[in-house]
């Protein structure tokens, strides 16, 4: 069997309050035995933390301001993402970045956050769990002069083309891949970049219960992406690159826990 892990899954997130034992467990019996719960607001942060403790070494979490809540952002919060970091489960600061496709938080709010963030994880040595949307400039111009000072970071959930990767690569990030490469209506930009990825950059995720790829056969009646669903979207990424599916999820599985610092899952 495939052992992968799922480095975005928001399964603190309400869609998964009434079976959330029974997705880790359907997600374990197809291989993806470690998961990373995406903190996006400060009670949502506690939340993905809260899961960490039950499941050591299987689930961790990251903690973070969506740039969506990025108004939410002030010193008490600050303190409460600071707190979670000095735990162990907690492996990266975000989900963070900017978002000017929607701007549910006004662009400066999202750029205070943003920056805040980015200190944040230089002063705790932990990658960033990154976030950009029609945004990429200024997402950029922020990130580069504090690159040299971060322990790492991934482009969670790239939707972009070749010049975007370049840009990314360029920053030394890694590259989170989700369903969207399953997605005939929107995901030609993304496929024509897949080859050019590094293997050694290469990460893996669902970002359930957001997602769900769109060429599953048959589709889920509930249409919730579930985190059992990443060996389908790794199967994926290895037709695009042009490589074996084992060969991919050995590549993802050991960057992320090189990334992240992931403990070996518990047998």
């Amino acid at each position: 069997m495939l052992e992968l892990i799922d480095i975005g899954a928001n399964l603190a997130h309400e869609s998964f309050d009434h079976d959330r034992d029974e997705v880790i467990a359907r997600a374990a019996h197809a291989g993806v035995g470690r998961l990373i719960v995406t903190g996006t607001s400060g009670p949502d942060s506690v939340r993905a933390f809260e899961l960490t403790q039950d499941r050591p070494g299987r689930l961790f979490s990251t903690a973070g301001i969506h740039p969506h809540h990025a108004e939410e952002l002030d010193e008490n919060t600050l303190s409460q993402l600071r707190g979670l970091l000095e735990y162990s489960s907690v492996v990266a600061v975000g989900e963070c970045g900017l978002d000017y496709f929607r701007n549910f938080s006004p662009q400066r709010d999202q750029i205070r956050a943003f920056s805040a963030q980015l200190e944040l994880a230089a002063e705790s040595a932990l990658p960033v769990f990154l976030h950009q949307r029609d945004a990429h400039e200024a997402f950029v111009a922020l990130l580069r002069p504090i690159r040299q000072r971060l322990a790492g970071g991934v482009a969670h959930c790239f939707t972009g083309g070749t010049e975007e990767l370049d840009a990314y690569l360029d920053l030394d990030l890694h590259i989170g891949v989700t369903g969207w490469v399953c997605d005939e209506r929107r995901g030609h930009a993304l496929r024509a970049a897949l080859p050019k990825i590094p293997l050694d950059r290469l990460l893996l995720e669902t970002d359930a219960p957001y997602l769900l790829p769109r060429d599953i056969r048959p589709p889920p009646k509930h249409r919730r992406n579930e985190p059992c669903y990443l060996k389908h979207i790794a199967e994926r990424v290895a037709a695009g690159m042009g490589r074996s599916v084992e060969e991919i999820a050995a590549a993802s599985t050991a960057n992320a826990e090189r990334l992240f610092g992931l403990r070996d899952a518990p047998r």
